[in-house]
């Protein structure tokens, strides 16, 4: 994992940062993390130096890049929407956890608050009960801080980061 630069975030930011570093370090399997909020927009990712590398070749490549935060973040905030759709539909309430297994892989996608989703991408031996149980730890942890002014300062801090990178 690429460490993010935190200089200049706020305290909640760090912490944010923090857990999510924490999250990818700690459980066995985990490939990207990205947190994306309810308008879609990655807040939040486990490898923000490919996210550079993601926009550079989204423009010389018309399919984009695979396995970026980019990309995980797209496919987070689509599962998120059609699950939501589905739950509505089907009058269950609220979608809590979303998992995808494929033969490659899993994908997960947990609520955290007002919309916001966390999602995991995880290799195929990851242990899944494992990865659910700390996604709810971090949901736990990070849910309640999550405000509007920290969504915007994360966006604020990734674009910028972004268009560093670029130049």
């Amino acid at each position: 994992m690429t460490a993010p630069s935190t200089f200049g975030l706020s305290s909640e930011a760090r912490n944010l940062h923090w857990l999510l570093s924490n999250l990818v370090e700690e459980v066995p399997g985990i490939r990207s993390v990205a947190v994306v909020s309810s308008d879609g927009l990655l807040l939040l990712s486990s490898d923000p130096g490919r996210n550079a590398a993601a926009r550079q070749a989204r423009e010389s490549r018309p399919t984009g890049p695979r396995g970026s935060s980019a990309d995980l973040a797209t496919i987070v905030s689509g599962i998120g929407s059609l699950t939501i759709g589905a739950a509505r539909l089907m009058a269950f309430g609220g979608v809590k956890h979303t998992m995808v297994a494929m033969e490659e892989g899993s994908l997960f996608v947990m609520s955290i608050s007002d919309g916001s989703l966390l999602g995991v991408h995880g290799s195929a031996d990851c242990d899944m009960s494992v990865v659910s149980y700390h996604m709810a730890l971090f949901v736990g942890r990070a849910g309640h801080v999550l405000t509007p002014e920290l969504r915007s300062e994360l966006r604020q801090s990734l674009e910028s980061e972004t268009t560093g990178s670029l130049r």
